[in-house]
């Protein structure tokens, strides 16, 4: 218990501490907002500060800090140290920097921000990048919650022949409530409705901690387990990095801050907004590591095949009893949603912002509305009828979803050193996710490691990391060289 009470600690100073040192160095001022000058009554809304924070937490806290953080506990309490630091010192800069580019670029979609600074080629590459990506999120992100339902009604007694335990009916719905939601206005949907299940997010979060907590003497300790205990021996580097993805850092995190970057009445309340809920999920995250790892440990995590709708009613049921059970997952099935159709909304305005179409339009959104989601069902419906498997998109997703990242905090690097500021605060981290990505390129089964020679193979994919760290490093420093010589 007392290396979980510590990494909480951790997270929190990091925000009280790191994040000001984070926003002072950026220097945050008294400009005129994109919502403020824009304001189109459509994306770009001015909206409360309390209200910023819970949308952007909800766009961010999908499956990631929930089914992530779960799967990274097989490796065991180690998952505690990258979720924590990682938070802290990565995945909140990352959310901080792309919001705060986007403010400062008229809200520009993270795609154009890229662009600006890392040039026209990374801005096409990251315009593609960014809309595969972001699809793939909202696909997995409405099968995930329709699979939690389904088992939700099923475990409460509800009959197998029962509308309720269907996952396509549940699907169904959610793609309907996905389109309207990418359609109108943000502040009709999501702007509404968001703080209530922000509620229940933040009751199932403490009511899985105090439950956690109660079983104490269970709780393994990080010293008195310092070591790979996943059972089948999977090396924790990297792959223990991108499992846990949005527990810690996560490029599709960049996608969503450009929606509140629309909606911020001043720059000053961008700490809070984005370095903030980057630290609320990592505390969600480290919870439910923490739940798994105390309740089931590495052996029985691997069992339940890590975090799925089958581990997470388990836990809940277990730290909760009955009746906290259904509102833990409720919880639970409020945040992929709410992730999923900020996901859509943000492949819209990618797209948008890419061809320079005017959103305040009914016509064109609805143009674009209409193919984004038609590819998310047929992926969506793909998976629940069996013409493709959801492991197999969750896996490019997470690869694709650090390497992302990566980017991100190399333009946040580019810009700090364009601006004068001090640009290590984005260019460690991003050193630090260019060796994590191409390792597991390498290694990863999905991707080299198809090919046998180099699945798992430490000797080919740790210095192929390191190597093109490194390369990825010195590529920035002489582009950079103008600024700071200036």
């Amino acid at each position: 218990m007392i290396s979980f009470l510590i990494c909480l600690a951790i997270l929190i100073c990091g925000y009280l501490f790191y994040g000001k040192l984070v926003d002072a160095n950026l220097g945050p001022d008294d400009r005129e907002t994109p919502a403020v000058a824009i304001n189109d009554g459509v994306d770009y809304v001015v909206m409360p500060q309390w209200k910023l924070f819970l949308v952007q937490l909800l766009n961010i806290a999908g499956l990631g800090p929930i089914f992530g953080a779960l799967t990274g506990a097989i490796w065991g309490p180690v998952v505690y140290l990258w979720i924590t630091f990682g938070t802290v010192f990565a995945g909140a800069v990352h959310d901080y920097m792309a919001g705060m580019m986007s403010e400062r670029n008229r809200g520009a979609s993270i795609s154009e921000v890229t662009g600006i600074y890392l040039g026209g080629v990374m801005q096409n590459v990251m315009r593609v990048f960014s809309v595969i990506l972001l699809i793939m999120v909202g696909t997995v992100f409405a099968v995930g919650p329709a699979g939690l339902l389904k088992t939700l009604f099923k475990n409460q007694g509800v009959a197998e022949t029962s509308v309720l335990t269907n996952s396509t009916f549940w699907l169904a719905l959610i793609i309907i409530y996905y389109f309207i939601a990418t359609f109108v206005s943000i502040d009709k949907i999501i702007g509404k409705i968001y703080p209530i299940f922000g509620i229940c997010l933040i009751i199932m979060a403490v009511g899985v901690c105090i439950g956690t907590l109660g079983k104490a003497g269970e709780m393994p300790e990080l010293w008195n387990n310092f070591a790979n205990l996943h059972p089948k021996g999977k090396p924790i580097w990297a792959f223990m990095f991108i499992t846990v993805a949005c527990g810690a850092i996560s490029g599709f995190h960049a996608t969503q801050s450009p929606l509140m970057a629309r909606c911020l009445k001043s720059e000053k309340q961008g700490r809070f907004v984005f370095y903030g809920a980057m630290t609320a999920e990592g505390i969600i995250a480290l919870i439910w590591a923490a739940a798994g790892v105390t309740l089931h440990g590495p052996a029985g995590l691997l069992e339940m095949n890590g975090g799925n709708a089958t581990s997470v009613y388990t836990i809940c049921s277990e730290t909760m009893g009955t009746v906290g059970v259904i509102l833990a997952m409720l919880g639970v099935i409020a945040c992929p949603i709410t992730s999923g159709d900020t996901a859509f909304r943000s492949a819209r305005l990618t797209i948008a912002d890419w061809f320079k179409i005017d959103m305040g339009k009914w016509k064109n959104r609805l143009a674009l509305c209409i193919p984004v989601l038609g590819i998310g069902a047929f992926l969506g419906f793909g998976q629940t009828f069996g013409w493709l498997d959801y492991n197999v998109i969750w896996n490019y997703f997470s690869w694709s979803n650090q390497t992302l990242a990566m980017i991100v905090l190399w333009a946040g690097a580019m810009y700090l050193a364009k601006e004068k500021k001090n640009f290590w605060f984005c260019a460690v981290p991003a050193t630090f996710m260019s060796a994590v990505s191409v390792t597991y390129f390498c290694m990863a089964p999905e991707t080299l490691g198809m090919i046998s020679a180099f699945k798992d193979n430490k000797a080919i994919g740790y210095p192929a990391g390191i190597v093109c760290a490194v390369l990825f490093f010195l590529l920035f420093w002489r582009a950079s060289a103008k600024y700071r010589k200036a």
